[in-house]
């Protein structure tokens, strides 16, 4: 019926929609928790939407797990010290940041076995893939330094110095850019992948101590999770601060699922995640304070399923005047997994 009431009521529920600030339907839940017990720390964890696996560090070794059962499927070992798991699909092949030896494992993802091993800087941490050229990027955090390796040879094309203590890390392609927090700088510093140079260094203050690293390359934004319970954007062309947003205590992780516009912090000390929703390129809000464990400190999101994992285990009850961490209870090791309800 095309009567001008109609068509009145019709253009009001657009403007409503149009107007509306597109937060993500529903919000997350607990979904279950993955087993793993065994013993030692952890740190990083990886996503292969296509793979369809999740790469878990812990101690010496990695556990795999399959995303569309959450059901534990293997292991990657010898990796003393393992900080991170960059995934290679072209080459076929995984690659561990093992910080007891100074080393990079090399390993075939099909049967899991390491392959050889490659030296890098001190206390390599996290590790990267930069997909347009096939390079992993090993970040070394005693050694203040980038180690470059070709993914499908396994040799290392370059060594960058970073000028300071390298956390998370995240790659624009199209930009042939990588943009490295330095925790002990309050800095974001930007690599030319194609010249393997630093050419920027932006301050991202009033924001410090920046961990957890993600990016929306479709907006250029950049998500860091930061010190003092922070999470800040900043413009990746230029370095600019969009917004200075509260989070948790004990951020380390950090992630954006580019489905749903929605940005995490994984916040250790307070066992939470903070959800913020980009509402446009420069408006954001946060949407949920979700409650997760004390302890899970680092996480990542899948993609394709919208899932957040976050490994968290038990730990003994501190002891009054004792100092150092409290003891993780053995066999309490697990990861937390969580779903977007509609």
């Amino acid at each position: 019926m095309n009567t001008l009431p109609s068509r009145l009521l019709l253009s009001a529920i657009i403007a409503l929609v149009f107007a509306a600030p597109g937060h993500a339907a529903g919000s997350y839940r607990f979904l279950h928790e993955i087993t793993v017990g065994g013993e030692g720390g952890w740190d990083c964890l990886s996503v292969d939407p296509v793979g369809h696996r999740l790469y878990v560090s812990h101690a010496t070794k990695v556990v795999v797990i399959d995303t569309q059962t959450d059901q534990v499927v293997g292991e990657i070992t010898d990796t003393p010290g393992i900080h991170g798991i960059a995934v290679a699909p072209k080459a076929g092949r995984a690659f561990t940041s093992n910080g007891k030896e100074n080393k990079a494992s090399i390993v075939d993802l099909a049967t899991l076995k390491t392959l050889a091993k490659v030296e890098t800087g001190a206390n390599p941490d996290l590790i990267l893939l930069e997909p347009s050229r096939d390079e992993i990027y090993c970040f070394n955090g005693g050694g203040a330094s980038a180690t470059v390796i070709a993914a499908t040879t396994g040799t290392v094309t370059a060594t960058i110095p970073l000028g300071g203590k390298p956390e998370f890390a995240a790659a624009d392609p199209a930009a042939h850019r990588m943009f490295i927090n330095l925790e002990d700088k309050s800095e974001v510093a930007v690599i030319d992948t194609q010249t393997h140079a630093v050419t920027a260094r932006w301050s991202i203050a009033p924001g410090e101590e920046p961990t957890g690293l993600d990016i929306d390359l479709a907006h250029h934004r950049l998500f860091l999770g930061c010190g003092k319970a922070r999470m800040l954007v900043l413009d990746s062309t230029d370095g600019h601060v969009v917004a200075n947003l509260p989070a948790g205590q004990g951020i380390d992780g950090a992630a954006f699922d580019p489905g749903t516009q929605l940005a995490f912090t994984s916040n250790g000390r307070d066992g939470t995640v903070t959800i913020v929703h980009e509402d446009s390129p420069d408006k954001f809000t946060v949407v949920q304070t979700l409650k997760t464990e004390v302890s899970a400190r680092t996480m990542a999101v899948d993609p394709s399923s919208h899932k957040i994992y976050l490994p968290a285990a038990r730990f003994e009850a501190p002891v009054a005047g004792a100092t150092g961490r409290p003891k993780m209870i053995a066999g309490s090791f697990k990861v937390l997994v969580y779903e977007l309800a509609p």
